[in-house]
């Protein structure tokens, strides 16, 4: 009887044994074992160890020889051997995971090891409160998953809920857990729930993974918007749809209207329809912009600005129409010296008030001719003598106009409106009269006669949204000095805090400067379409919301980078 020596196990790559039973070891995670009746493989993943047994020494994939015993040739045909073990997969060690990149940048990343999460057609999107119900079905409809309610989730799934416990970061904080191959966004109301799903859902855009881990996001600013002029140019309400969508994406929580002006008067007007433009948004139409901003957590801010730009207005009361000493009319202003002046503008802020939910609105005030000549009360005569007539011997023509401003305010407060405000340039050095304490300043510029800076109506402890024309105007046909600004300069000079030019007020301030705003306004209409518009605005919207969001002055990103992860994001 011959026999055959053993030998101690061989660690090469390939190993050749002869007779049956033999097992090759053919390269990384693949095993082979050679039989009497055929050949058995084995996988396992690259980068693992291979299969293994405790005790195994060959537990790095090297073939164990002493496993192996057969006979030559001549040996008979039946052949004990030891059986080979099931290959078994180890755990897999996941490495920790990164911050996902979004826009704007989450505030805060916990990392963890584990797989993360991708949507799955057999997952679901749940509730813990019907009213939840909106935020769930629209993320559901965008990641292609199942609405399940108030089910109980299961693995793969998303979970919303409202939790009060989070209250003290803010209504718009939340958090979005990745854990156990499900998702939790919890915030402790809906609009911090929507924003985690805006999250979530750009972290999966292009077939990418919610990284594991704990994001914990909420935003620096309160007041995140962009304001369009759709007065001197009329904008599809399919476009402003886009337009909101877009914002809701981005977590911009304000849309501002500006809907009348010289050049047009664009939404359906029961009240007065005779200063209503050819071209505008009927009231249905206005609705369902309503609807669809409600459903992204975003308000929308009218406003019909008085007491100049009023010209569509005039132009079918010419009644109303200011003139100066020598009959020369005041374009746009309406003289607020006569009583037929407040009835037409109460009019409308009414009949609109009733149409906008919400407490926000806008008041206009700015650019009143009236007040841009040298000597008013010698240039308007009739506005001197109505000041003195209303508030005294001392006042003015500046006082009319902030009295004019107040009762404009009044009017719309009636109808539960809370946040007012009006352009910095609306706001006059009166003696007399002065602005209500409430209304906030929309800053913009330092251009107007008698100019203040920011800090002057910051110190008097006034609430500040920025509107800087010099980073966030974008003015259709560039004129007057103005230039379309660029996403890149609002990302690496701008913050909430530069309120005029380039220089920031001091950070004693911050807590009162609300937010801000980008504005499109539309001198030269037919400069863009609307399509140009959406081009010219995308990456100035991104670059500005993510300075309203993060607080750094200095994103983490350079501007390269960030820019390539809007392209990526779309």
């Amino acid at each position: 009887m011959t026999g055959r020596r053993r030998r101690a196990p061989d660690r090469t790559p390939v190993r050749k044994t002869h007779g049956q039973g033999s097992r090759l070891l053919l390269g990384a995670g693949v095993l082979v074992a050679v039989g009497a009746v055929g050949v058995s493989v084995a996988f396992w993943p690259v980068g693992d160890t291979g299969p293994a047994t405790a005790g195994d020494p060959a537990s790095t994939g090297a073939a164990r020889s002493s496993e192996v015993s057969a006979a030559d040739s001549s040996a008979p045909a039946a052949v004990s051997r030891t059986p080979s073990p099931t290959p078994t997969v180890p755990a897999r060690v996941y490495p920790l995971s990164k911050t996902p990149r979004t826009i704007p940048a989450v505030r805060e990343h916990i990392p963890a090891r584990g797989p993360g999460w991708r949507p799955a057609a057999t997952a679901r999107v749940v509730v813990t409160a019907g009213a939840l119900a909106d935020e769930g079905k629209l993320l559901a409809g965008e990641l292609r998953m199942a609405y399940g309610g108030t089910g109980a989730p299961r693995a793969g799934d998303v979970q919303l809920k409202l939790d009060p416990g989070q209250a003290a970061k803010g209504p718009e904080s939340y958090t979005l857990t990745v854990a156990n191959r499900r998702v939790t966004v919890a915030a402790p109301a809906e609009a911090g729930v929507f924003y985690g799903t805006r999250t979530l859902k750009q972290e999966v855009s292009g077939k990418g993974t919610a990284p594991e881990g704990v994001v914990r996001d909420r935003p620096a600013k309160a007041q995140r918007g962009l304001m369009l002029d759709i007065a001197r140019k009329h904008f599809t309400a399919a476009w402003i749809e886009d337009r909101v969508r877009e914002l809701g994406d981005l977590k911009f929580n304000e849309l501002g209207l500006h809907f009348s002006d010289d050049q047009g008067f664009r939404i359906a007007s029961d009240s007065h329809p005779e200063v209503v433009s050819q071209q505008h948004l009927t009231k249905a139409e206005v609705r369902r912009i309503l609807a669809l901003a409600a459903s992204r957590h975003i308000t929308v801010v009218p406003e019909i600005d008085s007491p100049g730009h009023l010209g569509a207005v005039l132009a079918a009361h010419p009644d109303l129409q200011l003139t100066n000493a020598q009959g020369v009319a005041a374009r746009g202003a309406i003289d607020i010296s006569k009583p037929g002046a407040a009835k037409i503008v109460d009019d409308l802020l009414n009949e609109y008030a009733d149409l906008f939910p919400g407490a926000s609105w806008h008041l206009g005030g700015d650019e009143y001719r009236a007040l841009t000549v040298s000597s008013p009360a010698a240039s308007y005569p009739q506005l001197a003598a109505a000041a003195t007539e209303k508030y005294g011997s001392g006042a003015g023509v500046s006082d009319l106009a902030t009295g004019w401003l107040n009762d404009r305010a009044a009017t719309v407060r009636a109808h539960g409106r809370t946040s007012l405000r009006a352009w910095n340039d609306g706001f006059y050095q009166s003696s007399s009269v002065q602005p209500g304490k409430n209304i906030q300043v929309a800053y913009w510029t330092g251009k107007e006669i008698g100019a203040r800076q920011p800090a002057g109506y910051l110190s008097a402890g006034r609430k500040v949204v920025n509107y800087n024309d010099e980073y966030l105007y974008y003015v259709l046909g560039q004129p007057n000095t103005f230039v379309y600004p660029t996403g890149e300069r609002i990302y690496k000079q701008w913050t909430p805090r530069v309120l005029r030019g380039s220089t920031a007020v001091s950070s004693t301030y911050d807590s009162q400067i609300l937010g801000g705003v980008f504005a499109v306004w539309c001198d030269l209409a037919g400069s863009q379409t609307q399509n140009q518009v959406a081009a010219g605005i995308r990456m100035p919207l991104r670059a500005t919301v993510q300075k309203l969001w993060d607080p750094r002055a200095q994103p983490s990103l350079s501007w390269t980078q960030f820019k390539a992860l809007a392209d990526r994001l779309g």
